[in-house]
């Protein structure tokens, strides 16, 4: 606990951000859970000692204990105090791939929906120097999920000449690289992963099943054909509790 009349680091950062209060006091005790700083079957600080560490009303931290409820991650009884009671997906973690091997390979357990399809269609963002675009692009948007638990929402662009070579039922069982990767003929020279980090938007907060203004990363997988051509953009949206990104340095 912070000493009387200072402040803690959550309270100066809760008051400089823009997200409410309940919002980003519930991503930190989520945190807590996570790093076992609040152990399964502990029990956490009352309502009033929080508030003081926070530096907000009691009814800020109860509106964000009532999202942890409601997730499973805590447990509250009358006269006893509040529980945790699992911690946070840290067996659902998803690990970001780094090398192209390991882009092709799927996820364990992992469940893919294809929520819409469209052809005729060219991505909006595209880096500049990295091939160029074809005539047009087949546009799947898909949603991974593990254990009924979404962790990743796709728009995968593919060139349509490409396309065509792809059995449709590939749409809902391989990775957006091994789509490309398993069409006869195809070479791919170059191939790019861009990974930046942002805030979930209503749209993403809905399909993901995040709160509104959590952390996400924004993966972008960029493949050229040997003639030049972009064969395949996937942008990616990660929930931020969910990924993890391992790369190996020696």
């Amino acid at each position: 606990m912070p000493e009387t009349g200072k402040p803690s680091q959550a309270a100066a950062a809760i008051r400089k951000s823009a997200v409410a209060r309940y919002l980003q006091l519930a991503a930190l005790f989520r945190r807590r859970i996570e790093t076992n700083e609040w152990p399964v079957d502990s029990r956490i600080p009352t309502v009033e000692e929080l508030a003081k560490e926070c530096g907000v009303a009691n009814m800020t931290i109860r509106q964000a204990l009532n999202l942890l409820e409601q997730e499973g991650l805590i447990e509250r009884f009358r006269a006893k105090g509040t529980f945790v009671r699992k911690s946070n997906r840290r067996d659902l973690w998803c690990e970001v791939q780094t090398d192209w091997n390991g882009l092709l390979m799927s996820r364990d357990n992992a469940q893919l929906e294809l929520l819409s399809s469209e052809t005729g269609t060219k991505p909006n963002d595209y880096p500049d120097g990295i091939g160029t675009l074809a005539p047009s692009y087949l546009h799947l948007r898909r949603r991974h999920s593990r254990d009924g638990e979404a962790f990743l929402l796709a728009d995968v662009f593919i060139d349509e000449r490409v396309s065509e070579k792809i059995d449709t039922s590939d749409f809902t069982s391989k990775t957006s690289m091994r789509l490309i990767a398993d069409v006869p003929g195809l070479k791919i020279v170059d191939a790019r992963q861009i990974l930046t980090i942002g805030s979930a938007d209503p749209e993403v907060s809905e399909l993901l099943g995040v709160s509104l203004g959590d952390p996400v990363a924004y993966v972008q997988r960029i493949a050229v054909a040997e003639d030049g051509t972009v064969a395949l953009i996937a942008n990616g949206i990660y929930r931020g509790d969910m990924v993890r990104v391992e790369i190996k340095l020696t």
